[in-house]
């Protein structure tokens, strides 16, 4: 009988863990708009790859327990005697399990943050040299979004951030409240914004996206900043440069 539970146990792991990888390459991220999106969504994978069967094991094995050695009838009275784990089963699944936490943080958890952070003094994400930098400023409960040129967007100036496409875009980021923080979902990228402190992320979209399309185009606040949290946002386009261009000059024209 004990060979028969290792081994149902084993099948039942080894289905868990083919589904489980074979949704890791299915088409469920968000869109990918940016370089740095295509390199979360890569680290992620691989970070599921190696925890997959690890979450499967015991799954398997709770699961095969929970319906094989279930109460029938009537309930017990108490507890039955503990049981401790012995021999060479335990020691090989700890090694394996702190093998893994220790290799992750390594790799892509230190070597990650070193190439996401251009220096350890800098307070923000990617380079710190761009083609385009916006500064901009969070407050309760909205956006405001200076460009070098002297263009401001807001809620009610612009109603949305346009950004062209294929360049380095950085982000310079600001709160004169409470800490909020910068995110678009389809850049996988966000930072802080700190009252007192500049913060910056740097983007590099590869792809035109119009938030009207594709709801991952967005600027959201991500830090629980007050009541109207959830309302702090602005729709993002990504578009080729002239377009960018014509934009910028459209809203000067309206006196922006």
């Amino acid at each position: 009988m004990h060979g028969k539970h290792l081994i149902s146990v084993a099948l039942l792991w080894a289905g868990l863990t083919a589904v489980g990888e074979l949704l890791v390459f299915a088409d469920l991220f968000p869109t990918v708009g940016s370089h740095e999106a295509e390199d979360f969504d890569s680290i992620f994978r691989f970070l599921l790859i190696l925890g997959i069967p690890v979450f499967t094991f015991v799954i398997a094995v709770v699961t095969y327990a929970a319906l094989t050695w279930r109460i029938r009838g009537e309930a017990p009275d108490g507890d039955g005697p503990p049981i401790r784990g012995h021999g060479w089963i335990p020691r090989i699944w700890l090694a394996i399990t702190a093998g893994l936490a220790i290799f992750v943080m390594i790799h892509p958890g230190l070597t990650g943050l070193a190439k996401l952070q251009s220096s350890a003094t800098a307070y923000g994400w990617g380079k710190e040299e761009a083609d385009l930098e916006i500064n901009v400023t969070a407050f309760m409960w909205q956006w405001t979004f200076d460009y070098p040129d002297g263009t401001q967007v807001t809620i009610s100036k612009g109603g949305e951030v346009v950004i062209p496409v294929d360049k380095y875009v950085k982000f310079n980021v600001n709160s004169i409240d409470v800490v909020h923080s910068l995110w678009i979902p389809a850049f996988r990228m966000k930072i802080d914004a700190v009252p007192g402190r500049t913060t910056f992320m740097t983007v590099h979209p590869t792809k035109l996206g119009d938030y009207r399309d594709d709801q991952s185009y967005r600027v959201q606040c991500a830090e629980l900043c007050g009541l109207d949290h959830g309302k702090m946002w602005l729709p993002v386009r990504v578009v080729t440069e002239s377009e960018f261009e014509a934009w910028l000059a459209s809203l000067k024209s309206q006196g922006n």
